[in-house]
């Protein structure tokens, strides 16, 4: 039997392949479709071409279609901190620095301890060697008043000399140029001496090397003047120490070293002085007329008076030794050996480590 054939439209196929449904001509039972091969073949062509290529079946039959849009891709989002979670950091930084900052400081401090000591050390090299040049120590010098004086140009030496020890260690502290200085005459020589800033005589826990201009009528006829200060004082303002007072005008012996009958290793020479530190480079007793100074509070101070910290107060260092450290202060001894000690060394120790001959003996330990 001859069954008419007719000829489907492409979309028709491409219908049944996409869809599902079924042509009108196939529900009129004009064409058995599933039963005809040619039919069956083309639309199981175009499924397996539609799977295998993943494309639209209109477009297997040139058929024309809306313009498709690329995928928008989104970029990811950012998730920031919040308000909690930057507190929660600002916290613990603050803790970390609180923790890490004593720290800082106290190595700090361990390195300018470490270089006052070596100034008290540099002194006390200085000593020793001034002994040794002159067969004597230095003097504490003869008034606060009086200015280095010098004799035929160059600065008086030994008992002759009005300065104080501070000034006498110069030349042997390497300071030769301030010790002196050039000039045309001899107030010249002495208002550079006068103003000279020697580093060594500074401890860098307290301050840099410092200065105080002003003007006494009493001191180089009312001059104003630059002096250089210092943080060092000798040992002591009782008389009975390795420093002694003198001056040219004064019939005074220095100390030799065999005139230490308690030993140079049982004697301090030079130690750090207590300062108000509130009034540093401004005028006050203990702190103005400088490393030059004869026989005053600048440049000596007494042992029978116990060891104090700096202060912030109104009043000065109060003749007594001390510093800006916490805990201790340095001194240098008779033999160039630096100890350091505690505020609270007893006081009578520390009267005998500053008498050159009171008999009494001292063991290490004592202080």
């Amino acid at each position: 039997m001859h069954f008419p054939t007719a000829t489907p439209r492409p979309w028709r196929w491409a219908r049944v392949a996409a869809t599902g449904s079924t042509p009108a001509w196939r529900r009129s039972g004009v064409v058995a479709a599933d039963r005809t091969p040619d039919v069956a073949f083309r639309v199981g062509s175009v499924n397996r071409m539609t799977r295998r290529h993943q494309q639209p079946v209109h477009r297997l039959h040139g058929v024309s279609s809306p313009r498709r849009r690329a995928p928008v891709r989104r970029a990811a989002g950012r998730r920031g901190f919040t308000l909690v979670e930057l507190l929660v950091v600002i916290a613990i930084i603050g803790t970390l620095v609180g923790l890490l900052l004593p720290a800082v400081q106290a190595v700090r401090e361990s390195g300018r301890k470490a270089t006052c000591q070596n100034h008290l050390r540099q002194i006390g090299v200085a000593l020793q060697n001034h002994e040794t040049a002159l067969r004597i120590f230095p003097t504490g010098g003869n008034q606060w008043w009086t200015p280095p004086n010098f004799v035929g140009g160059r600065p008086a030496t030994g008992v002759q000399q009005d300065a104080g020890w501070g000034y006498q260690l110069l030349p042997h502290l390497e300071e030769s140029a301030a010790w002196a200085p050039p000039g045309s005459d001899d107030v010249s020589r002495q208002t550079a001496a006068i103003a000279a800033l020697v580093a060594p005589y500074f401890c860098p826990s307290r301050r840099p090397p410092q200065a105080a201009t002003y003007a006494d009528i009493h001191y180089l006829d009312g001059r104003e003047l630059t002096h250089g200060l210092i943080d060092y004082a000798g040992a002591n303002l009782g008389g009975n120490g390795l420093l002694v007072r003198s001056g040219s005008d004064r019939r005074a012996q220095s100390r030799r070293a065999a005139a230490v009958t308690d030993g140079l290793s049982k004697t301090i020479a030079v130690g750090e002085k207590r300062l108000n530190v509130r009034l540093l480079g401004k005028w006050q007793e203990d702190d103005n007329e400088g490393y030059t100074a004869g026989w005053d509070e600048d440049t000596l101070r007494r042992t029978d008076i116990p060891p104090q910290r700096d202060h912030r107060g109104d009043d000065d260092g109060g003749e007594a030794f001390g510093s800006s450290h916490a805990g201790t202060f340095q001194v240098v001894f008779a033999d160039g050996s630096v100890h350091a000690l505690g505020y609270d060394v007893d006081p009578a120790v520390f009267d005998r480590l500053g008498n050159v001959g009171d008999g009494q003996v001292l063991a290490e330990g004592d202080y």
